[in-house]
């Protein structure tokens, strides 16, 4: 502890190193050159993909800047802080991941020799202000208007972004895509503004088989689910939906109940209750005439034949797609490009990892205790006890 008391108390891990002075300014210098050099041969037209095994055990191949550096784990404080430059940079812009990690790299290189010659890092940065307004005024002046109602100008700016991925083989059919699914999501406020939330309204779903040039854009809400009864309509058009958030089954008492049956009619007049209490909220659907019934509880065999009767399908989704759901066809009364995950997979997954685990564990502590067990056997007799 400093003696004066006029510094503080420093409680670090016992593996933790801190640097001060110079020698820290280098060492951070270091780490951003690092990270710039791992994403520095997947820029320009002769750039290579990188292939990245992700925790789960996949495989990805890539040469976008931020797809590389996220699956990268760090532990210096200047490399945390390139990668989440190249984060920012994917959020705000969509491109342009790896030229940001690349000039940052440069600057924090051209600043090595600066410092050497005992500049103050506040005169450096001081620089590079000044130099970032010269280029906003030059790209001011060189700067031309694009009119984004002409498709072969706006297709011209989004291929010269996708040139640079892998998908640039099917560059025309690619950009045609983007420009749609942005036009299907654009949204005019009433000021005129026009307010594009891709993050929200555009999603991409994978399913399996084809090829890539089977891709499309659909305007209105994707969800990869089957209907519940194999006789119901799989083709319908325009169709009149319902959204449900309760279940289609007879419901259950909150606590316990026991009923005592003393004639073989009062079970059939129990089970003709539930039919009738079925059928009763099965009319009160078909009275809207719908075409398509969407429910995130579950539906009993009986609702799915007094629904089959009424010529209704029935899709069963998660909770999850329901609220999004419900969210976007109540938007302005649009439907937009929408798809999700479906995260019944992933939750599956987790339980058997966790069971998997508990069973590991159980396992070792069985081992240990007879290992224990031996030991102690072993002791008593090379030890025995003097009476």
């Amino acid at each position: 502890m400093p003696q004066g008391g006029n510094g503080g108390v420093f409680v670090l891990n016992r593996n933790s190193k801190r640097d001060t002075g110079r020698k820290a300014q280098l060492t951070n210098i270091n780490a951003g050159k690092t990270v710039a050099s791992i994403v520095r041969t997947t820029l320009g037209p002769r750039a290579m993909l990188k292939m990245l095994l992700d925790p789960m055990g996949g495989i990805v191949m890539t040469n976008d800047g931020n797809a590389i550096l996220r699956e990268i784990d760090v532990s210096h404080p200047a490399a945390k802080n390139m990668i989440e430059l190249s984060r920012a940079q994917d959020e705000e812009v969509g491109d342009g991941t790896t030229s940001v990690i690349i000039l940052a790299g440069e600057m924090l290189g051209v600043a090595e020799p600066l410092l050497e010659k005992k500049l103050h890092p506040t005169v450096i940065v001081a620089g590079y202000m000044r130099a970032l307004e010269d280029a906003q005024t030059i790209l001011k002046e060189i700067a031309y208007p694009i009119d984004v109602d002409d498709p072969a100008a706006v297709s011209e700016i989004v291929r010269a972004s996708i040139d640079t991925k892998f998908s640039s083989r099917w560059g025309p059919l690619i950009s045609d895509l983007a420009i749609k699914a942005t036009k299907t999501v654009c949204v005019v406020k009433p000021d005129g503004r026009k307010e594009i939330d891709l993050k929200r309204f555009a999603k991409v779903e994978k399913i399996q088989g084809g090829e890539l040039t089977d891709s499309c854009v659909l305007d209105g809400v994707m969800f990869n689910k089957d209907i519940t009864h194999p006789r119901m309509r799989r083709e319908i058009k325009n169709p009149r939906v319902v959204l449900l958030d309760c279940p289609l089954e007879y419901k259950k008492g909150e606590s316990q109940t026991n009923v005592e049956i003393t004639k073989e009619a009062d079970w059939e007049k129990l089970l003709m209750q539930e039919e009738e209490e079925m059928k009763k909220v099965c009319e009160d659907i078909l009275k809207v005439k719908p075409d398509l019934v969407i429910t995130e509880k579950g539906i009993s065999d009986l609702a799915q034949h007094f629904l089959l009767k009424g010529g209704v399908s029935v899709l069963l989704v998660f909770l999850l797609l329901l609220l999004l759901l419900l969210l976007f066809v109540s938007a302005q009364g649009r439907c937009f490009l929408f798809a999700v995950v479906v995260v019944g997979a992933v939750v599956l997954v987790i339980v058997v990892v966790v069971f998997v685990v508990s069973c590991c564990l159980l396992f070792v502590v069985v081992v240990v205790v007879i290992i224990c067990r031996c030991l102690f056997m072993c002791w008593s007799i090379l030890h025995p006890r003097q009476l």
